[in-house]
């Protein structure tokens, strides 16, 4: 896939598995996370299947209470049974020690566990609690990811900074100290967990926060202090458009230098919407900025006055949910068809030139149409498109430019 410039690279030699997915020194994984009730064996593998299927390459589950805990390996087998083998990492609070030290068949199915170090145990427990959920990952052989969040942050670490800061002749903000306390919670974290035995290939971490500028700052000093894997996430971004614009500013600042290994966009769905969307929304961040590819890009033009009718609003719609209805069969069969473009163009104005940039577009006349269409594959027109049933015409053309182009054969030639 083409791109105007290139992430920079942060020095990261470290890399760390899941289930067989790289997340260190690999490509940047697309992690999600279900939210029903983990302890609901039909509903949780149906929501991680359907998460899985959207292209989560990685998906978290709450892990709360013993029935929770109980369902997981169910969970697993169940998965397994569809052919469906995406990793599960357990999230786990306050009880995690108890919850896998109590049930090892739950801490065999889960690839990774999530400890916070905010609420793993207060005071004297902490250190004992933490102990134990390493000393069980080292048993199983499974990696951890230590995630700190602002909404839960160590309070007697932040006290003790804010003591120290007091003392201090150029105090800092308090914003200043919560950001400190969030890499210091998650690297002395980690530094227990090597002291405990755990390497530096199966610790990933993770700062928190709800504030854009908050979250690219605490990144960009935690990456500057480690070498560990991070997985990068606006925790609670919100719903629709504020969700999708605030989590894209964020984590694209930090992908763009080369900051990130797993990323995660936690949007609040709407009553009754779909949790895919958060998956979606993650693959296309990174696929705009030309870090990965997962589906071909549609170019469609937004509309404006040579636009009006709905026939170009329509034709846009049916080819966009054609292609990702498709994809998952062309992922199978035809290697590299994600990295096509399609353009869908309403008017004459840019409509032609744009087609001719794309593998494959079409293009329309604009307001007062008849509908009357050029197609546009490798740059050359080779057809105009009449009438009604334009769209569905134009499906079968790009059902057969993606067998003729990524088929087997097609391939072949390609590599010689």
């Amino acid at each position: 896939m083409s791109t105007h410039f290139s992430p920079i690279i942060r020095r990261q030699s470290i890399p760390v598995l899941v289930g067989g997915v790289a997340i260190g020194g690999g490509p940047v994984v697309v992690q999600s996370m279900t939210n029903t009730d983990t302890a609901d064996i039909k509903g949780t593998t149906e929501q991680v299947a359907a998460l899985a299927q959207a292209g989560s390459e990685i998906v978290r589950i709450t892990v709360d209470r013993d029935e929770a805990a109980k369902a997981v390996p169910h969970i697993r087998d169940a998965l397994d049974k569809m052919g469906c083998d995406v990793p599960l990492v357990g999230d786990f609070h306050y009880i995690g020690h108890t919850l896998l030290t109590q049930n090892p068949a739950c801490a065999e199915a889960l690839a990774k566990y999530r400890i916070n170090p905010g609420n793993v145990g207060f005071r004297e427990k902490r250190d004992r609690q933490f102990t134990t959920m390493i000393e069980v990952a080292l048993k199983y052989d499974r990696p951890v990811r230590i995630g700190v969040n602002w909404g839960s942050l160590d309070q007697e670490l932040v006290i003790g900074l804010m003591d120290e800061n007091a003392k201090s002749a150029n105090p800092k903000t308090a914003q200043d100290i919560t950001e400190d306390a969030l890499v210091l919670s998650a690297l002395q974290s980690a530094e227990l967990a090597r002291e405990l035995g755990m390497g530096a290939d199966k610790i990933v971490l993770s700062c928190k926060v709800s504030d854009v500028q908050s979250l690219i700052r605490v990144y960009r000093t935690l990456a500057g202090k480690c070498d560990y894997a991070l997985h990068l996430g606006l925790t609670e971004a919100g719903m629709g458009s504020k969700g999708i614009v605030a989590s894209t500013a964020a984590l694209s600042v930090l992908l763009q230098e080369g900051i990130g290994d797993t990323i995660r966009v936690s949007l609040t769905p709407a009553p009754g919407g779909d949790r895919t969307e958060e998956v979606i929304v993650a693959q296309q961040i990174l696929q705009t900025m030309g870090i990965r590819s997962f589906m071909p890009l549609v170019t469609a033009c937004p509309g404006c006055g040579r636009t009006t009718s709905t026939v170009f609003q329509d034709l846009a719609g049916k080819i966009q949910s054609y292609i990702r209805l498709r994809m998952p069969t062309w992922r199978e069969n035809y290697t590299g068809v994600e990295e096509m473009t399609v353009a869908v163009m309403g008017c004459i104005v840019n409509g032609p030139g744009e087609s001719k940039h794309a593998d494959i577009g079409i293009s329309l006349p604009g307001t007062g149409e008849t509908p009357s269409a050029p197609v546009f594959i490798d740059g050359e027109k080779r057809m105009t498109l009449k009438g009604a049933g334009i769209a569905e015409e134009f499906q079968g053309i790009v059902e057969d430019y993606v067998k003729n182009r990524y088929g087997s054969s097609s391939a072949s030639d390609a590599a010689e």
